[in-house]
């Protein structure tokens, strides 16, 4: 949705060392905000997101307008069903946000045609959404997780982190830091004990408000009772600092 960064960035270069072609879409797309003060507020940067393009050596930039993506006389798919996947976490905080992610990417896909997808691990569920819904529609488009990229405190790089003021910029790294802790508490006490402990943690700083944090199979989505229950887990949350909410996860096994 454009206000580029490395982590952005960083996706191109994956792009670029696999594939002939290398198109980035730039779309702030309206129906995926349940917030329309957070649609208005989100970062808008095309200049320096077209420098830094160049810069990359992208060889497409796709930068539609909304009545590109949504003309009015086209009726554009955005039932999906995508079972449990959309209903925690992200999905239990943003209504709807995910049928506007799914209906945006498929148009995006629709458009471009591409044969590969590279698509961040800092939006996971997301990210699990997409693969959910290249299955429902019989896409034969590859996805492709690509690492989170950190600032060299820890905070995940992310558009709004524009946003943060010093203070807050200051404080937010200690979102990934309680991560690692949830990570180093593996097997000492039950998974839910260890994510109220973490809540309390990050709440404890103030000006956080943490809408959830969750030890989930990273297949499914699913909580889990005990760590052994699935090889890989993940541990998402997702973290206010006063009007700006900031996501990030860890995958463990």
């Amino acid at each position: 949705m454009g206000a580029l960064h490395n982590g952005h960035l960083s996706l191109i270069a994956q792009s670029k060392a696999a594939t002939d072609v290398t198109v980035c879409s730039i779309f702030v797309n309206p129906t995926q905000f349940d917030d329309a003060g957070d649609l208005k507020k989100y970062p808008r940067t095309t200049e320096n997101d077209i420098a830094l393009l160049k810069e990359k050596a992208c060889d497409v930039l796709f930068l539609p307008t909304v009545e590109e993506i949504y003309p009015p006389n086209m009726t554009i798919a955005s039932d999906y069903d995508f079972g449990y996947l959309e209903k925690p976490m992200e999905g239990a905080h943003r209504q709807g946000h995910f049928k506007g992610v799914a209906q945006v990417v498929n148009r995006l896909l629709d458009i471009v045609q591409p044969n590969q997808l590279f698509m961040g691990q800092k939006d996971y569920q997301q990210f699990k959404i997409i693969g959910k819904l290249l299955e429902l529609t019989k896409s034969d488009v590859k996805l492709v997780k690509c690492d989170i990229v950190r600032e060299k405190d820890g905070l995940a790089m992310s558009s709004r982190n524009a946003r943060l003021s010093a203070e807050q910029r200051q404080k937010a790294p200690f979102i990934y830091q309680t991560l690692q802790w949830v990570k180093s508490q593996y097997d000492v006490d039950t998974p839910k004990s260890i994510e109220v402990e973490a809540i309390q943690k990050l709440n404890q700083v103030e000006g956080f408000d943490t809408d959830y944090l969750k030890i989930v199979n990273a297949e499914t989505l699913q909580e889990v009772a005990s760590w052994q229950e699935t090889d890989q887990l993940i541990v998402c949350t997702a973290v206010r600092l006063g009007e700006i909410r900031l996501i990030d996860n860890i995958l463990f096994q």
